[in-house]
């Protein structure tokens, strides 16, 4: 099967370490693409950078319609609902995959993430997802997402420093990653701290192959169902839907 990782932000190093993160997870016989818009913000942290966002994942999408499955690399599900929207195929939101998987191996868990800022938006797809009461605490370890990119920064000590707190403190018996830009971390810390440390770039992967394998799709009756055809206005008139009979992609023209 083939999976479009999509990294929301514009940021290409961090395109390539969550690339190598999801080649890593996938199985023999999968092959990854990892992308990012060429347009938005460098970084998403917080809600306003998620909108300059969401035109960008739909654009890639349109780019490389022939894709079995759809990751949005971005803790926060940036855009998650209207990529499904565009598409028949699963789309998977890392966040949404790491709730999950954390919940299927421990009775709590805390996530750990960049910002403070970051934290209600978190919190706020813990109850959307119906997972809040699975989740202790989730805590910010005040690393700017971009510095996750930088060598020799102490972003790893400080994630590690909040990883032993909410063990300490929360009681977690799982430590989810809430930001696609720790996929590199996850393994080191789990041997650090001994307890299990998820990146949801993997667990989005995983999912996604679970969900081919067993011939699902993403359903168009109702919440997902394909947008009306009509002519957006401006910019985003390249972005206008065109939907294609029974397929409910999203075309960009």
């Amino acid at each position: 099967m083939r999976i479009l990782v999509i990294n929301p932000n514009t940021t290409a190093s961090m395109t390539a370490k969550i690339g190598k993160a999801a080649s890593l997870a996938a199985a023999s016989g999968t092959d990854i693409l990892a992308v990012n818009p060429q347009d938005g913000p460098p970084s998403i942290e917080g809600y306003f950078d998620e909108v300059f966002a969401v035109p960008g994942i739909i654009t890639e999408m349109a780019r490389n319609r022939d894709m079995d499955a759809y990751v949005i690399g971005c803790f926060d599900d940036t855009g998650l609902d209207a990529a499904r929207c565009a598409t028949t195929a699963p789309v998977i939101g890392i966040g949404e995959a790491a709730f999950h998987m954390a919940s299927l191996i421990a009775g709590k868990f805390s996530v750990v993430t960049t910002l403070a800022r970051s934290v209600p938006a978190i919190e706020h797809n813990l109850v959307k997802y119906g997972l809040a009461s699975r989740c202790a605490r989730v805590r910010a370890s005040d690393v700017p997402v971009l510095d996750l990119e930088k060598p020799g920064s102490d972003a790893r000590s400080r994630i590690s420093d909040e990883i032993a707190r909410a063990v300490a403190e929360d009681g977690a018996e799982a430590i989810v990653l809430g930001c696609a830009g720790m996929a590199d971390l996850a393994n080191q810390l789990t041997q650090a701290h001994g307890v299990p440390v998820l990146d949801g770039v993997a667990c989005a992967v995983k999912l996604a192959e679970s969900l081919h394998a067993l011939g699902l799709h993403t359903s168009k009756v109702g919440s997902y169902a394909a947008p009306r055809a009509k002519r957006f206005a401006g910019f985003y008139a390249p972005l206008s839907p065109s939907v294609e009979a029974g397929e409910g992609i999203v075309a960009a023209s």
